[in-house]
């Protein structure tokens, strides 16, 4: 499969219509890289030797859980408990909050082109026939208070780190939002900025727009995501006339 960059291409637009559109969260609607490098710097008081910068460079769009375990050697699962508050996996997602305001930091904020979208979308969020999701490696206390924090509304397809066995680069996430919204995966769209991401949205056999908001693109490109773009400010979005999701991608000089 061969990925359009859309940035190469000018003047040059596609519409498309999707049954569904499921977003990823962090580098996809909001930016919550401040809080996360303060999470990592906080972590390394406890954990001694983790290089902040390496374990950011590849650990973004991969649950906290997963990301713990390989980088703090954490292998038991009652440490890792993602919904027990006193652990792990939470007080580092906890920190990500209480860090992005901290010492200066721009705190967590809505990425281009997000608020006209979702306030397009937002009348499509609720069952039984949801159009969108949000399909995260968070945790749910962790999205909730980040989309909260962005005003972004939480639809009731919902997916959290808690919500599969696997999470992303396997399809499993996005198989269960494309579940939860009654679509099938191959009449679904994701939006992702993670090569782990695209990943999981391309196994679950879902299109994709990547997005180059936190990876290069090159990275982005080598996981051949269906289409590329800068950020969300090249999208548009309508609620379809029959149901669904128009999807129009435009790109000017």
């Amino acid at each position: 499969m061969m990925t359009i960059v859309l940035e190469d291409i000018p003047h040059w637009q596609q519409v498309f219509p999707h049954d569904a559109v499921l977003f990823d969260m962090d580098g996809t609607l909001v930016d919550s890289t401040a809080g996360v490098i303060g999470a990592w710097e906080t972590f390394a008081e406890t954990y001694s030797g983790l290089d902040v910068q390496k374990i950011l460079s590849s650990a973004h769009g991969v649950r906290t859980v997963d990301n713990l375990r390989k980088y703090c050697g954490l292998t038991s699962e009652a440490e890792l408990e993602v919904v027990d508050s006193l652990k792990e996996a939470a007080r580092f997602e906890e920190a990500i909050v209480t860090s992005s305001t901290a010492k200066g930091r721009k705190g967590i904020t809505l990425l281009p082109g997000v608020r006209s979208i979702i306030d397009e979308l937002a009348p499509g969020k609720n069952n039984p026939e949801p159009c969108w999701a949000i399909v995260t490696s968070a945790t749910r206390a962790y999205a909730s208070a980040a989309l909260e924090i962005g005003g972004i509304p939480i639809p009731d397809a919902f997916v959290t780190a808690e919500d599969v066995t696997q999470g992303k680069p396997y399809p499993d996430p996005y198989l269960l939002g494309a579940q939860k919204c009654g679509v099938s995966p191959g009449k679904c769209l994701v939006v992702e900025d993670a090569p782990s991401g695209v990943a999981s949205g391309l196994a679950a056999g879902c299109a994709v727009i990547g997005l180059i908001t936190s990876h290069t693109k090159e990275q982005m490109e080598a996981k051949r995501p269906t289409y590329l773009v800068e950020n969300l400010s090249s999208v548009s979005m309508k609620m379809g006339v029959n149901g669904g999701i128009d999807v129009v991608v435009n790109i000017l000089d």
